[in-house]
């Protein structure tokens, strides 16, 4: 009884939600530029990040050139998966969904793959992300054909079937890929395992517009994600034009997932857990939930970046490796107390 009453206190202060968020977010950013093969103290970071300078000419280009780029990458796709997986999450009402489950990333994949294997460039810079974005909601446009045709009035367990029909045969295509690689099968690979190592400003300046923009649409679509928790129905009749939303919510949820497998490649359960646990923490209000999920997908992603680069030094692992680990575990947790509280 408690444990409940500190819990409902928790959830509805805001400021102390906010603060412990800000403050994780700090923290591992911190932690994730200062830890190395080079160590950096947390008041050298500070000083350069304000326009100082570091104590040797070398850690300030290690910090400017390398990991100051690397860290802020990795927070971005963290908190975009974040982001597009309380989105999912919320407009289908199904604590299962997020990118990967729903086949969107693997759609984004292998957009990506097919852009480094045939050398596509036709956009210039932008020819990856906009190749991965096309790709992840054409395949949530077709996920949620299938499932219509399957099921006239579609279930979210028919919606989750139709991803991993989805990410099945999506998946055949890119083994074909990889199988039919040559120079480009290490290139392939990295995508495929999921990584920000040697990326560089080039990538999060790649990433920043279509992570912004996909956020801002979400964020000002929150009010519209609570009235779907009650059905499309109940929406409806409360004023809110639901076929319209829906499809606004699914591009932005795609924006974010394409942009974030172009620059990073797949990167599991960030997307399934992360909005798990934001919503333990500030419940179901997703002007709330939203941006609390960024930040904390932001600040785990740092870390197990982090992670992925220290933990078998000097061999790095890919960070979806991590993730995984790290993810399935807390998402099994999760899970069976909802099951034991239900």
């Amino acid at each position: 009884m408690q444990t409940q009453s500190i819990r409902t206190y928790f959830q509805n202060n805001r400021t102390i939600q906010y603060a412990l968020a800000v403050l994780f977010l700090v923290t591992a950013f911190l932690a994730a530029v200062s830890i190395g093969t080079a160590a950096i103290s947390p008041n050298e970071i500070l000083s350069v990040l304000f326009g100082g300078r570091a104590a040797s000419e070398a850690n300030g280009n290690i910090l400017l050139s390398i990991r100051f780029p690397r860290v802020l990458l990795a927070g971005l796709v963290g908190a975009s998966l974040a982001l597009a997986g309380a989105a999912f999450q919320g407009i289908l009402r199904n604590p299962l969904a997020d990118p990967y489950t729903l086949g969107v990333s693997s759609g984004a994949s292998l957009g990506a793959v097919s852009v480094i294997y045939f050398g596509v460039q036709m956009f210039g810079s932008f020819t990856l992300p906009v190749i991965s974005i096309t790709a992840g909601f054409l395949t949530m446009l077709g996920v949620l054909g299938f499932a219509h045709l399957a099921q006239r009035r579609t279930s979210m367990e028919t919606m989750i079937l139709a991803g991993i029909i989805f990410n099945s045969f999506l998946g055949s295509f890119i083994s074909l890929i990889v199988a039919l690689s040559g120079e480009e099968l290490r290139q392939v690979m990295n995508w495929l395992l999921g990584s920000v190592s040697m990326r560089g400003w080039p990538y999060v300046h790649m990433i920043l517009p279509f992570t912004a923009a996909g956020a801002l649409i979400l964020l000002m679509n929150s009010r519209e994600l609570n009235a779907f928790a009650f059905g499309e129905d109940r929406a409806r009749h409360i004023g809110v034009h639901v076929k319209r939303k829906q499809l606004l919510i699914i591009i932005a949820a795609s924006l974010l997932t394409g942009s974030a497998v172009a620059v990073s490649g797949t990167i599991g359960f960030v997307g399934l857990v992360i909005p798990h646990m934001a919503r333990l923490l500030c419940g179901s209000d997703h002007r709330h939930l939203l941006p609390l999920s960024m930040i904390y997908g932001a600040g785990f992603l740092m870390l197990a970046d982090l992670l992925a680069r220290t933990i078998i030094s000097p061999v790095e692992l890919p960070i979806g490796v991590i993730t995984a680990i790290a993810g399935a575990p807390v998402f099994a947790v999760i899970l069976a107390a909802k099951k034991r509280r239900s």
